[in-house]
């Protein structure tokens, strides 16, 4: 008969038919499925909501249609005639500097912001009290008015109505800062905001030559202007400006780069965790078949092709996988809901939250091609085996591969699954190397099984019978070592390379780099100020190592002539092109440097302007030597050719930059210093000392604590730590599931084995050891492997890919080792307890 329309619907009413005997078997292949489908479907649609109302909210995040930024100069006369025949224009003005106490008892870093009458232009900007901004920045005689993050009140000790001082300025704190609208397009700030007017910006005597401004100035368009076109004209007519442009539909490119990097990862970890669900399914499909072996000779004695019963049990398998991805789904629907209440006032989050059938649309399709990939092989040895066999044979086990069609199917699933996950991915090449790495770890768990299969078997004979029953358990047929090796050691590897990696990163910060950067770094020192500056810090740091550097500012427009906003650049590379950059000139080679390619200038080297770049950014944009790199500083372009690159060791924290130019290309240029202090034996109270003797002496000084920063960072790297850790248990459950299905779908088998043994004269207590030597052994053997796969991913990704220093965790190998143990030893006599007391008759009646 061939195929057609009643073949199928006959094969559909006995699939049906046969499933009203319920889910029975198969509740750990709905969780399976429902777990690392939800993941996907949660990930994904919290990621579209926040990307999509940075999109949505562009004009409020932005504070204007479009953003004209110029760094360290305002505008010019002929620039403003410009920006205001465009519409109406809001200026702001964002530095850092130094609050102090009015008696000069506390100081502390803040993130200044001066705005005028206009701002914002969208979007509302509200305090505690809640007064119109204009009254809370009021002069009142030489005092101004200012409104501050709740946190520096904290830092500071004092309260609203107190004074604080900022520059050469006096001011009033107002109110405290309840709502920034444009706080998103800013970007991260290490310290807390102090919001001034202009008036006060300019009586703080802050801003002077070669001070690290940034001017805004936001508009709101008249008419139907077009940005682009708007853009074109800007660069027309004032070619030399050097300003970044930004526009509402690109309010935040960074924040929504770094949600869709973010989002790529905890997506990929949730694929990882839906392919070790694979593997579950695959266990349940070979246990549900073997439970149907009657069914299936009957179906055969009966004339059925072999075809038929394929589908029937295919038609079953994906109907109860629809219902696991509905389940899944339907945690994905709900996620952006519950995740909406605990980013508010964090990231932007819509106003009304939707549905993203995008991102279900995915999630279900991983979730049926990892079905199907997993579960079309168990079901080709329906196919192959004869009716006789199946009456004959206890199960499935050790009929071999499937024909090659069905291992044809599998491949091509696979395929199209990895397809999906690179070609809808931020990252290409991360994803493929994820992929490439689950995959190269699948292979690998196979050889380590069957490595521990062919150790258990050339083991010597030992004394102890529960020892000799459980190595032998270990490798006969049926075994249950591929499956717990499979099941736990992905979930416990990705846990090793996380924790590893989270704990290196902490080490650096909190040891290695904490040791070896600066105590102090002093930005913005006037050529006017330094001597006696210098002298402070000798005064109160004798031993102390002072360094210090000319500091410009400059942004990059060009790279070989061509315009870097029309350019394609890698991910790792963008950073370099985005913003302003701090850039110095040095007659040497900078201390934490060394020379790559290339040559250094000569002392006294008078030709065309010459740069040294970094040679890991270089790179990632595809520099070499001899290419130009014009960048804008004050106002005027500069092209300078690279000379040489330099390996920079950013992790010291150190004074380094991207750039570093011949010093003939900015002799004459206005500029300030940027100087560190480094002295390792300074206390606490000496620090606090140094910092309130400048802050005091030279309120203009911008002083960073390093610690400071540090602490800042961690901080941010223990948030993102506990997302990740969340997403890898995602995984582990998954694994843990799997574990689970493959240890009562062996039961069946264990339970014959333990009838037998029992009636020759076995006792519960030697079948519990027995058992338990058998779990520890392949625990044991499953943890190592997953301390050898995660210590050579965390290594690479930290010194490779990090360039920092990578060591090995003992802690971490001791949790992994106890983990392992704990759940197959665990989940293993729980599943095995109660076969033990199973009744010996009616199990050797079937034999």
């Amino acid at each position: 008969m061939r195929w057609g329309g009643s073949r199928l619907a006959i094969c559909w009413k006995l699939a049906l038919r046969e499933m009203r005997g319920g889910l029975s078997g198969f509740y750990i292949f709905l969780a399976c499925i429902a777990l690392g489908t939800g993941a996907i479907a949660a990930v994904n649609s919290v990621s579209r909501a926040i990307t999509g109302a940075i999109a949505s909210q562009g004009q409020e995040i932005l504070a204007g249609d479009m953003r004209f930024e110029l760094d360290n100069r305002e505008a010019t006369a002929e620039e403003m005639v410009f920006l205001k025949s465009l519409g109406d224009v809001s200026i702001s003005t964002s530095l850092r500097s130094m609050a102090r106490v009015a008696d000069g008892s506390e100081q502390g870093l803040v993130e200044i912001k001066a705005v005028d009458d206009a701002y914002p232009l969208y979007g509302m900007f509200e305090a505690d009290p809640d007064r119109p901004l204009d009254d809370l920045l009021r002069p009142d005689g030489d005092v101004f008015g200012a409104v501050a993050a709740p946190l520096l009140l904290d830092r500071l000790g004092i309260v609203l109505g107190d004074e604080v001082l900022v520059g050469n300025a006096r001011l009033r704190l107002t109110g405290a800062v309840a709502s920034e609208p444009d706080l998103a397009s800013e970007g991260f700030g290490f310290a807390p905001r102090l919001l001034m007017s202009r008036e006060a910006l300019a009586a703080t005597g802050l801003v002077q030559t070669g001070s690290l401004v940034e001017h805004g100035y936001k508009i709101r368009l008249e008419g139907a202007q077009q940005p682009a076109a708007i853009q074109a004209r800007a660069a027309s007519e004032f070619p030399n400006a050097g300003w970044s442009i930004r526009t509402s539909d690109r309010a935040a490119p960074s924040l929504t780069e770094n949600v869709e990097r973010f989002s790529q990862f905890l997506t990929l970890v949730g694929l990882t965790a839906l392919i070790v669900g694979g593997v579950g399914v695959a266990n349940a499909v070979r246990a549900y078949l073997d439970t149907k072996r009657t069914t299936i000779a009957t179906f055969k004695c009966l004339g059925a092709p072999a075809g038929t019963v394929t589908t029937i049990y295919l038609i079953q398998i994906l109907l109860l996988a629809a219902v696991g991805i509905l389940i899944g789904l339907v945690i994905g629907t709900i996620a952006p809901f519950v995740a909406i209440r605990f980013l508010e006032g964090v990231l932007p989050v819509p106003r009304e939250i939707a549905f993203y059938p995008g991102a279900l649309a995915t999630a279900a399709l991983f979730g049926l091609l990892i079905t199907f990939a997993f579960s079309i092989l168990p079901l080709g040895h329906s196919r192959e085996v004869p009716a006789t066999a199946l009456f004959r044979e206890q199960s499935f086990e050790g009929s071999g591969l499937p024909s090659w069609p069905y291992q044809l199917a599998a491949a091509a699933a696979l395929a199209a699954l990895a397809a999906i996950a690179i070609l809808t991915a931020e990252d290409s090449f991360v994803a493929s190397i994820f992929l490439g790495a689950v995959a190269f770890a699948f292979l690998l768990l196979r050889l380590v099984a069957w490595g521990i299969a062919a150790l258990a078997r050339r083991s010597p004979r030992v004394h102890s019978p529960a020892l000799r029953l459980a190595i032998g358990n270990i490798h006969r047929p049926g075994a249950l070592t591929p499956s717990v090796v499979l099941s736990l050691g992905l979930g416990l590897a990705l846990l090793v390379t996380l924790a590893l990696i989270d704990g290196n990163l902490r080490r650096q910060l909190t040891g290695r780099m904490a040791e070896q950067a600066p105590n102090f770094f002093f930005v913005d020192i006037q050529s006017s100020e330094r001597d006696g500056f210098l002298d402070i810090l000798r005064r109160h740091s004798p031993d102390g190592t002072i360094n210090q550097v000319p500091m410009l500012r400059g942004r990059i427009t060009a790279l070989n002539g061509e315009d870097v906003s029309r350019m394609e650049v890698p991910p790792g590379g963008r950073w370099v092109l985005r913003g302003d950059r701090g850039i110095t000139y040095e007659e040497t080679l900078p201390e934490n440097s060394s020379l790559t390619k290339g040559d250094w200038w000569a002392a006294d080297y008078e030709g065309e302007p010459l740069v040294s770049f970094s040679a890991e950014e270089g790179g990632e944009l595809g520099l070499e030597l001899g290419d130009t790199v014009t960048v804008n500083v004050l106002g005027r372009n500069i092209t300078a050719r690279i000379a040489n690159f330099r390996q920079v060791e950013w992790e010291s924290l150190s004074i380094n930059f991207v750039m570093v130019f011949s010093p003939n290309t900015f002799r004459g240029a206005p500029h300030a210093w940027l100087a560190t202090l480094s002295d390792p034996a300074a206390s606490t109270a000496e620090e606090a000392t140094i910092l309130r003797d400048v802050t005091n002496a030279y309120p203009t000084i911008t002083s960073v604590r390093v610690k400071d920063a540090i602490d800042i960072v961690d901080r941010l790297m223990g948030q993102l730590a506990t997302a990740i850790r969340a997403a890898a248990a995602v995984a582990l459950v998954a694994s843990v599931l799997v574990l689970s299905g493959a240890l009562a779908a062996g039961n069946r088998a264990r339970t014959h084995d333990a009838v037998i043994l029992k009636t020759l004269g076995g006792t519960r207590s030697l079948l519990i050891r027995a058992f338990s030597y058998e779990y520890v052994i392949l625990g044991a053997a499953t943890a190592v492997f997953a301390l050898a796969a995660g210590g050579i991913s965390a290594w690479y990704i930290v010194s490779r890919i990090m360039n920092l220093q990578s060591v090995f965790l003992p802690d971490v190998a001791a949790m992994t080792i106890v983990a392992a143990l704990v759940l197959t030893v665990g989940i293993g006599l729980i599943g095995t307890w109660r076969i033990l007391g199973q009744k010996a008759a009616p199990v050797l009646r079937e034999l």
